[in-house]
């Protein structure tokens, strides 16, 4: 893989995210794409938005009119689904905490993960949004971790088949 192009994600209301993703983040709304039909041909009128990050990858939201899903726009869980954006540095990480609690928007953190530091932040979709500063670059940490990446897996593979959690589905 040479990297990310995008990840897209549905939004309730496209200038409601612009607001989030242009004004708040400071990412730039690179592109906007009117839908009427699907590429199999089926009619639809929907909205693609695409925010740019500076290495050219993108954050992308559809918005499609009559085709609303209960429940879709609710809050997720950090574990259900969210997205890390790397910022500069700490101190650019306590300026758009600042910002966002200035704009009403909800924030957790600072939490510090020893190697970064993150907040978190909720779009008006109900998106976790992580911003994260790297505080040291510890090689030998990287190296350890990709030492051991697939021994936990294993264990944790086997731990599931050994004892799963009440309730789990197998």
């Amino acid at each position: 893989m040479k990297g990310l192009h995008h990840n897209a994600y549905r939004c309730r209301d496209s200038e409601e995210t612009r607001r989030f993703y242009e004004d708040l983040l400071g990412l730039r709304l690179a592109s906007a794409v009117e839908l009427s039909a699907t590429k199999t041909g089926r009619p639809i009128k929907a909205l693609h938005t695409f925010y740019e990050m500076a290495d050219h990858s993108f954050l992308a939201f559809f918005e499609v009119m009559g085709d609303e899903h209960e429940g879709i726009f609710e809050p997720k869980s950090d574990f259900d689904l969210h997205i890390a954006l790397e910022i500069p540095d700490v101190p650019t990480l306590t300026n758009y905490k600042e910002k966002a609690v200035a704009a009403g928007v909800e924030v957790r953190g600072p939490s510090d993960h020893g190697v970064i530091q993150s907040i978190y932040l909720r779009d008006p979709n109900g998106y976790v949004i992580e911003l994260t500063a790297r505080v040291k670059r510890d090689e030998k940490s990287i190296e350890r971790r990709l030492l051991e990446a697939h021994g936990i897996l294993e264990g944790w593979q086997r731990t599931k088949v050994e004892s799963p959690t009440p309730g789990a589905r197998n």
